[in-house]
């Protein structure tokens, strides 16, 4: 039995020592041999147990994340430690468990051993030889392996018992069922700019500059790095390349299966053990006694294990003609095929399609415009990164070569032209002003060259630049308040018998809603408000230009027999009581803890941790 595996049967106790860590084990140091980092009651703690353990937190962190990590970051992040701490804790419960006198016999031993998969042969059964080989790679022999067997299977028996009156928490989940799935009815309306009983007037300048200078955050630009740059893609040289007919049609030549596609079918495949078998299977659809799914069901199949996708004539063999003929929907069969007699139903029609030459040739000329225009990039690229180099300015490679000039004031936000390729972020992301331009290659095959002018503090745009920005948010604020200030008006005369309709509005109506549904187009706050209603109160609420109004119609109890409402109550009561366990599987470790006591010789695990590489 592996011993990652191994740690699975105690895992509340693992669960806990994630919070403990080492804090309350009472360490103290001694001295004491190299044999042994310490002990924990009557139990000794090996220097050889110490390091597999260390070695086997490192694995399975490894496992995890899916990456190899050297020891020393291994102990950087005190995975030493946590292993220390388990290594303490079940020689805890060790100790408690020889102190009860619980332990297993020799038969449940040897039937774990003998069950364990990690020591199982081709055949399934156990092997003695993958036995062994665990055994010399983790440098145990088999008696102390089986102790440490005999040991975790003890801590199981003391772990369940601990936990077999673990109370199950029904009247907390009842409570919680109860609170999460009471049912509202209610009804809501929204108030917009069409609402309004006068239009808003057109703001001052005084207004706009008093929103601006309220506001600056929203019209400050953020720091900027102003980056001249030269770049070249292939998109700036394609419509200029010289293209030859016969180049273009060798390449729709060699695209004619895209562009020449043969009728092809949506079919299930359905396979059976002989040919009598699926002529039985045939029959029985054919006198309507079954179904296709069911036929796929009774083999303990789903339909996605028959779907053959589209499928041409010679992907069909001897059935190509019978498919190719029937309808959609249509069950044919049995013929034979690389899985034994099947029986075949089409599900759908892709019929033939052909583009010719001159239909094709957009996207022809654009290809091929492309991957020329890549060549001469290519070609141009060493010219180009010497001239850098020896020191030309990116002024003088834009004069000189096919590239093209441009400044941009770049944040992480930007996205316009050359900002819009990975490369140029991260090169942007990074530059200083000491950094000299390098040619850069982009994604599609185009190359880049930047430099950093200057940095840009965070600057406030004056109003006239930003003018229209504020006008509008202006009058957004406006609206809004007008509109809050209506429908706090119209909730003052609304009642639990009030028509919402005849006020004008559009009503909408909700039945049976709990606090985990969702209704679109309201805030966030706008649920909550309604279970903190009263049947018949009406409320208003802000919206970014309008305002809401909800009445609260009526509370339903929640429906305890609904289905979903059964499996909630079942699923949280099985939380409260895995939580509950939990608690008192710590309680009692830390009790166990304190009693045993332990004394950790630090110089002798220092010493070990000399030998984890």
């Amino acid at each position: 039995m592996a011993r990652g595996s191994k740690s699975k049967t105690i895992v509340w106790a693992l669960m806990a020592l994630l919070i403990l860590g080492l804090g309350g084990f009472g360490v103290t140091n001694f001295s004491g041999g190299v044999r042994s980092i310490g002990q924990v009651g009557d139990q000794e703690l090996s220097t050889a147990g110490y390091l597999r353990a260390v070695q086997d937190e490192v694995r399975s962190y490894e496992a995890q994340t899916g990456s190899r990590i050297p020891m020393q970051q291994a102990r950087a992040m005190q995975l030493d430690q946590l292993a220390l701490a388990r290594m303490i804790a079940f020689a805890a419960l060790d100790h408690e468990a020889d102190t009860l006198g619980i332990s297993v016999g020799d038969d449940n031993l040897r039937d774990q051993l003998l069950s364990q998969r990690a020591f199982a042969g081709v055949d399934g059964t156990f092997d003695r030889e993958a036995y062994r080989f665990y055994l010399d790679r983790t440098g145990q022999t088999d008696k102390q392996f089986e102790e440490d067997l005999r040991r975790e299977l003890s801590r199981g028996l003391l772990q369940a018992a601990v936990l077999s009156q673990t109370p199950a928490g029904e009247v907390y989940a009842g409570t919680l069922t109860a609170y999460l799935a009471e049912r509202r009815d209610f009804s809501w309306a929204t108030l917009d700019q069409g609402d309004l009983d006068a239009p808003i007037p057109d703001a001052t300048d005084a207004q706009l500059q008093a929103w601006h200078d309220a506001h600056q955050a929203d019209y400050t630009l953020p720091q900027r790095k102003r980056i001249t740059y030269v770049w070249l893609t292939p998109n700036m040289l394609s419509d200029a390349v010289p293209l030859e007919e016969a180049d273009l049609r060798a390449l729709y030549e060699a695209r004619a299966e895209q562009y020449n596609t043969p009728e092809r079918r949506l079919v299930e495949r359905l396979g059976f053990a002989d040919m009598q078998a699926a002529k039985r299977a045939f029959e029985l659809l054919g006198s309507g006694d079954t179904t296709f799914e069911d036929l796929v069901a009774a083999r303990g199949l789903d339909l996605s294990d028959t779907d053959m996708g589209d499928v041409a004539r010679e992907d069909l063999g001897t059935a190509a003609d019978a498919i190719f003929a029937a309808e959609t929907g249509d069950t044919v069969g049995p013929f034979e095929s690389d899985i034994g007699p099947a029986l075949f139903r089409v599900n759908g029609t892709l019929p033939a399609a052909s583009t010719s030459f001159e239909d094709a040739l957009p996207e022809l000329r654009g290809e091929l415009a492309e991957a020329e225009a890549r060549k001469l990039i290519d070609d141009q690229m060493e010219q180009i990164d010497d001239e850098i180099a020896a020191g030309a300015t990116l002024e003088e490679v834009a004069n000189d070569t096919d590239m093209e000039l441009a400044t941009i004031d770049w944040t992480q936000d930007s996205s316009d032209d050359a900002a819009g390729y990975a490369d140029f972020q991260t090169e942007a992301a990074k530059i200083t002003e000491d950094d000299f331009p390098q040619l850069i290659k982009l994604d599609d095959g185009g190359i880049l060259a930047m430099r950093l002018d200057s940095v840009l503090p965070p600057e406030l745009q004056p109003l006239e630049q930003v003018r229209d920005d504020v006008t509008q948010a202006w009058e957004d604020d406006q609206i809004a308040q007008a509109l809050m200030q209506k429908a706090d008006t119209m909730i003052a005369d609304i009642t639990a018998e009030t028509d919402l309709a005849a006020l004008g509005l559009t009503v909408t109506q909700e039945r049976d809603i709990t606090r985990q549904d969702f209704i679109p187009n309201t805030p966030q706050t706008f649920l909550p408000t309604v279970f903190e209603m009263q049947p018949g109160e009406a409320r208003s609420l802000p919206l970014p230009a309008g305002a809401l109004i909800v009445r609260l119609d009526a509370v339903q109890s929640p429906d305890m027999d609904a289905p979903e409402i059964a499996a909630t109550r079942a699923q949280l009561i099985q939380r409260a009581a895995q939580g509950r366990a939990q608690d008192i599987f710590q309680y009692y470790i830390n009790d166990v803890q304190n009693r045993a006591g332990a004394q950790i010789n630090q110089t002798a695990v220092d010493a070990a941790n000399t030998q984890l590489q």
